[in-house]
């Protein structure tokens, strides 16, 4: 592995569902105006960083941030970096859910019809692999997705099961890094905002 590569996380911008806490996995739409303002503010912040590569999740709202923050030329599309698919409980807010079946948690409860957060992590795991293969001399990677994968993702990143991404907090069109000190992998910084 190449000790040195480090991963920068990019939350996608807002968009309606997120803004109303809805669960978004396989639902395609588009950031808001307020998404795509801070996609703007991304670019501005990522001016002249070079990747060695950009990942980027197929759905809209990601190659959307992606494309406004500069980058949709060079990305390259990564199934692995779709939402956790939340079956049954597709857009939907813990809040409604939580009325058929009180005290539930995407973290804990069945998902059904969808994938569990073993399953999540071991697609998180597959990114990294490749994300680190694609900067074999110790540079950067940006990975454009979704906040639970990301969070799962981060969860990976440091040694911790899936689950623990329960512990990280992830706004939209945010920005976090997953680096080293020394030969240990860390979170170097999280969901840092532009406002």
């Amino acid at each position: 592995m190449s000790a040195g590569t480090e991963l920068w996380l990019v939350r996608h911008g807002e968009t309606e569902w997120s803004a109303g806490g809805a669960h978004t996995s396989r639902t395609d739409i588009a950031l808001t105006a307020h998404g795509r303002r801070r996609a703007e503010e991304l670019r501005d912040f990522l001016a002249g960083v070079k990747f060695d590569a950009v990942l980027v999740s197929p759905m809209q709202r990601a190659r959307e941030t992606c494309a406004i923050a500069g980058f949709g030329n060079v990305a390259v599309v990564d199934a692995g970096l779709k939402e956790w698919d939340y079956g049954v409980y597709e857009g939907r807010t813990t809040a409604e859910i939580r009325k058929d079946a009180p005290g539930w948690s995407v973290w804990k409860d069945e998902i059904v019809d969808g994938e569990t957060v073993e399953q999540v992590g071991a697609r998180a795991d597959g990114v990294i692999a490749r994300a680190v293969a694609a900067s074999p001399s110790g540079g950067k990677v940006a990975l454009f997705a979704h906040a639970h994968l990301l969070r799962i993702l981060a969860a990976r990143w440091v040694g911790l099961p899936a689950v623990d991404g329960r512990l990280l907090v992830l706004g939209t069109g945010s920005l976090s890094v997953l680096g080293w000190e020394r030969e240990t992998r860390v979170i170097a910084s999280w969901n840092r905002g532009f406002e």
